[in-house]
């Protein structure tokens, strides 16, 4: 077969992801050096389709890259007001005093895909090219293997691997130096983690899933500039789980819940105990008489300092939630984003050359930071109690105890089927799942308003189906059936016409939100999300 005639474009520079990284990125290397090329290329259909986070923002980064920004502010940036810390329990709350990384005067609730939006045309009036619904699907190497640019996905490819009459060949852009930040568990930064094996030195990395909404409520119910943090129920003692409460002006609220990624219990939902949290005394009648306006769910980034891998390569960095560098006791990433991108810019404007960027990042404040903080989230391994004690120590010692919590990837956390008798404790002890119709997940991704055309390539690539059934089935009880939030994965009869029908893996790829959960958290690593035809995914609005 031949090889497909592609158009080539050259920039000296090229980024892959518009968030808050890349964007800050592009921004302070044209300020850096405004003769150099730059271009930028979303996966998403808009800058801003695929962005979701809680979010609170230290504005500090920001103000160094755009001094002027208050004078005209994103579309939704609401000043921090006051903060809770909240303790569930199945019926009631205790309040328990604010920790010092979540207090946020000064801080500011932003909506990321509309700040993403905002930085976009500030970045585009500097000379920066940004190519929406462009997917990198694969780096570009020279001979010498050294990262020589991505190549776009294509377009107009069927189902069967087929081209349908409107294909498109994907575009070859080649660069100088390419750009990584794609956030949390980006498809090009897993490849080429592990081609360069960047991962060597470090700790595997870590994750949780964020399921967030956005709610307008009866006029007068929000309070603009609450801030609302819990632990506790409905996660059992030893699930790290909490959730977010943000009151927004024009009596809306950015709600959510996290769910770390290395829960053992093969039957937990993260889906399903967010619904549990929302109906919860103390959240239930805020919602009441409201609505959802948009809904997601996105992988979060969680392993820390000990996690962060090398973030150079020969021709390319890594930077933003794709090198790992998001705060979990604070639960914010988006300063740590700003300051790592404006770092590899001012890194890059001289010489275009990638070497001596991963020294420079670990001896900034970026890292130092993680550093202080490298003990709290792994000490919730132990159960909740232990993480909170442990998190009181290592806050009043500045994180300077003389050991480093060892942090285990998240795909092989979870127990056997066989080994319940400690869920039937915490059973007993009040923690239930809701039963749900498994359905009702797709209320969420019509909110999500994800979509995918039918007749495109399985973006979900199950390497042996075979396992799903003759082993997973028996050893987990197929759990990707249940940390899915958008009802992907389904095991479903054969029709055969045999009475003895077997069972199959449905993939309900459509439904996808392009979370990433089940690359992750699969347990025998045979699920890799790839990116499907640019612009396919979610249309997240103000998320």
């Amino acid at each position: 077969m031949s090889e497909v005639e592609r158009d080539v474009m050259e920039y000296d520079v090229v980024t892959v992801g518009a968030g808050p990284a890349g964007l800050s990125f592009a921004i302070r290397l044209k300020q850096c050096n405004p003769e150099l090329s730059v271009c930028v290329i979303e996966k998403g259909a808009t800058v801003g389709a695929h962005i979701l986070s809680g979010a609170v923002i230290e504005p500090g980064p920001l103000d160094a890259l755009l001094p002027g920004w208050r004078d005209n502010p994103p579309p939704i940036c609401v000043p921090a007001a006051e903060d809770e810390f909240w303790l569930l329990s199945k019926t009631g709350a205790r309040k328990l005093p604010v920790p010092p990384g979540m207090h946020n005067r000064g801080n500011f609730i932003v909506s990321l895909g509309a700040l993403c939006a905002w930085l976009a045309p500030q970045a585009e009036a500097l000379g920066v090219e940004i190519y929406p619904g462009f997917a990198a699907a694969e780096a570009l190497h020279d001979p010498d293997g050294r990262v020589a640019g991505v190549r776009i996905g294509d377009m107009g490819v069927a189902k069967d691997g087929s081209h349908k009459p409107g294909y498109t060949a994907g575009i070859d852009i080649r660069a100088k130096v390419s750009v990584l930040a794609e956030g949390a568990r980006g498809s090009l930064t897993k490849q080429l983690v592990k081609r360069f094996r960047l991962d060597a030195d470090s700790d595997p990395q870590a994750y949780s899933i964020g399921i967030k909404e956005l709610w307008q409520l009866p006029a007068g119910r929000a309070t603009p500039g609450k801030i609302v943090h819990t632990l506790g129920w409905p996660a059992s003692n030893d699930i790290y789980g909490g959730s977010f409460l943000y009151h927004l002006d024009g009596d809306r609220v950015a709600l959510g819940y996290v769910s770390g990624l290395d829960y053992r219990d093969p039957d937990y939902k993260p889906w399903e105990a967010f619904q549990q949290w929302k109906n919860h005394p103390t959240v239930a009648p805020l919602l009441e008489g409201g609505s959802i306006v948009s809904a997601g769910a996105r992988a979060i980034v969680t392993g820390g300092w000990q996690s962060l891998p090398k973030v150079e390569m020969p021709g390319a960095l890594l930077i933003g939630d794709g090198a790992g560098l998001l705060n979990v006791p604070k639960i914010k990433g988006t300063h740590q984003a700003i300051r790592s991108g404006m770092l590899a810019a001012e890194h890059l404007a001289q010489s275009l050359d990638p070497r001596g960027f991963d020294a420079k990042l670990r001896a900034s404040p970026a890292v130092a930071e993680l550093r202080q903080v490298r003990n709290i989230k792994p000490g919730f391994k132990r159960g909740l109690w232990f993480g909170l004690l442990n998190a009181a120590w290592e806050t009043v010692t500045g994180g300077r105890s003389p050991w480093t919590l060892k942090v285990k990837p998240d795909w092989c956390s979870l127990d056997k089927l066989d080994a319940d008798a400690r869920r039937a404790d915490d059973r007993a002890r009040g923690y239930v799942q809701r039963t749900l119709p498994p359905r009702d997940r797709l209320q969420g991704v019509y909110f999500a308003a994800t979509e995918h055309d039918e007749d495109q390539p399985v973006h979900l690539v199950v390497h042996d189906t075979n396992i799903c059934i003759e082993r997973c089935t028996v050893e987990y009880g197929n759990p990707c059936t249940r940390f899915c939030p958008a009802n992907v994965y389904e095991i479903v009869d054969v029709v055969t016409g045999d009475p003895d029908t077997g069972k199959r893996l449905q993939i309900n790829a459509a439904n996808c939100v392009h979370c990433k959960t089940c690359d992750i958290k699969d347990p025998y690593e045979i699920i890799t999300w790839v990116t499907p035809e640019g612009g396919s995914g979610p249309n997240y609005q103000n998320l």
